[in-house]
């Protein structure tokens, strides 16, 4: 319950200190003067939930999302393990890859509307491309990390390769590849807002972007509240189901407030200087 107060307390001086120095309109060295207050956001999210507007352009953010991830994922994944255990698909792909991961994903927007007949296809494109690498590299560092013990007892007892797949590689690597996805769903988010600022038509990114134009900041606003919203309810999402499949592993126990007490190595009994006599010398060592 502490933690949980510390994260509602730290969460309101924030709204407090915003609202406070917009109310003020302090000009420092930055302009909050130019921001809206907290209250006006309010004022304006609570207009917008009650329009039809603002529940399509969610329902078509995620929709986008979540078809480009899950896409991503399904393809880094595959890509990622198959570059890891084979060294043909290596010298193949591992070139092209590498020279396609720098490019940004935002960078793709004018590809996309060359290459798709329609926008949402592309932003969709631009969303799976964004969250693509990172599971890929994420997956195939996983792979390589494995001890290959686990997959030498496999076949010691008859497995053959897809059962190490199954029973060896793919459990092994889930830690390294719901990294990926911890990852890859920022950066999709990221990437979807900025191609519907872009070239989309609906969507958060798009309103957020409309709003700018028509100088409706506390508007802009609440689609950067939105955003960070559904960004955090999507991670906490991915990483729920990543400790469900990874239950087996071993968890460390943190508790709050908690020191750690590091205990004092044995001490070695004291050696007195001088040779003993027959009689302090104890039996079972004169025996030896």
């Amino acid at each position: 319950m502490t933690r949980y107060a510390l994260r509602i307390g730290s969460l309101a001086a924030a709204l407090a200190a915003w609202q406070l120095l917009t109310s003020r309109n302090v000009d420092l060295w930055l302009r909050f003067s130019q921001f809206p207050t907290v209250a006006d956001v309010a004022r304006a999210f609570a207009d917008r939930l009650g329009g039809d507007d603002y529940w399509t352009d969610l329902t078509d953010s995620l929709t986008r999302i979540l078809a480009g991830f899950l896409l991503a994922a399904v393809l880094g994944v595959a890509t990622g393990v198959l570059v890891a255990r084979s060294r043909l698909a290596e010298d193949l792909l591992g070139p092209l890859l590498e020279v396609l991961r720098p490019i940004p994903a935002i960078a793709l927007v004018p590809v996309a509307i060359l290459l798709f007949p329609s926008n949402e296809q592309g932003i969709v494109f631009i969303t799976c491309t964004a969250a693509y690498f990172p599971v890929l590299v994420s997956t195939r560092h996983a792979v390589r990390a494995l001890t290959p013990v686990w997959e030498e007892a496999v076949r010691t007892m008859g497995g053959g390769r897809w059962r190490v797949l199954g029973s060896v590689v793919l459990p092994g690597a889930l830690p390294g590849i719901f990294g990926g996805l911890s990852v890859g769903i920022g950066v999709s988010w990221i990437c979807v807002i900025s191609a519907e600022m872009i070239s989309g038509q609906y969507g958060v990114g798009y309103r957020t972007w409309q709003d700018y134009t028509v100088v409706d900041y506390p508007g802009v606003f609440v689609g950067m509240v939105t955003i960070g919203v559904l960004g955090w309810a999507t991670s906490t999402a991915v990483e729920v189901a990543g400790r469900r499949l990874t239950r087996w592993l071993p968890r460390t126990s943190y508790v709050p407030g908690a020191r750690v007490r590091a205990t004092a190595p044995p001490v070695a009994p004291a050696v007195t200087a001088g040779p003993k006599t027959e009689e302090e010398v104890p039996r079972d060592q004169l025996v030896r």
